[in-house]
């Protein structure tokens, strides 16, 4: 990782006194994933899951991260509940509350590590980010999942997620809120 650009990254964020944030998004429909589980011998665990109903949740999060400082995520949900013409994803709006409201938290400059998204690269985000003196935006190769922390983080949340029941969005957004 000790890439050119990626120095540049880290001298710009030092310039700035600015906090360092890994953006990445995910989503989950209602019937849990595939996970292994505990039981006793003999007695294999059954978690039934209606399928009915049509939705998903989706989450998009920043890794921020600052030296001398405790790293943070901030995120946000949108719930899909299937209904005809609604859009499944994140929005650029969606995204631009996320930046602002993580731009108000940490109190500092925000240098933005982003993959390219269709939603990261339109004309509106780009009109966006031009009109926020405090936002550096860096965008990741194409298929290098491996540079962004937020992706290691989406994995622990689907691995939680393998014995959860729930019955609704409404319910799934409820466990999975930190406590």
């Amino acid at each position: 990782m000790e890439d050119r650009a990626v120095a540049a990254d880290k001298r710009t964020a030092a310039a700035q006194d600015a906090w360092i944030c890994f953006q990445d998004e995910a989503g989950q429909i209602l019937r849990p994933p595939k996970a292994r589980t505990w039981s006793r011998r003999g007695h294999p665990p059954v978690v039934t899951v209606s399928g009915k109903g049509s939705g998903r949740v989706s989450i998009a999060g920043l890794v921020c991260c600052k030296p001398r400082r405790r790293s943070r995520l901030i995120y946000r949900i949108r719930l899909h509940r299937g209904h005809k013409g609604e859009r499944r994803s994140f929005a650029e709006r969606d995204y631009a509350g996320l930046l602002d409201a993580a731009h108000q938290q940490l109190g500092a400059p925000i240098v933005l590590v982003w993959d390219n998204l269709n939603t990261h690269i339109s004309r509106a985000m780009r009109s966006y980010i031009a009109a926020r003196d405090w936002l550096t935006v860096y965008r990741l190769p194409a298929y290098a999942p491996e540079l962004n922390p937020a992706e290691g983080i989406w994995a622990n949340l689907r691995t939680g997620l393998g014995n959860l029941r729930v019955t609704g969005l409404d319910a799934s957004t409820r466990s999975s809120r930190p406590g």
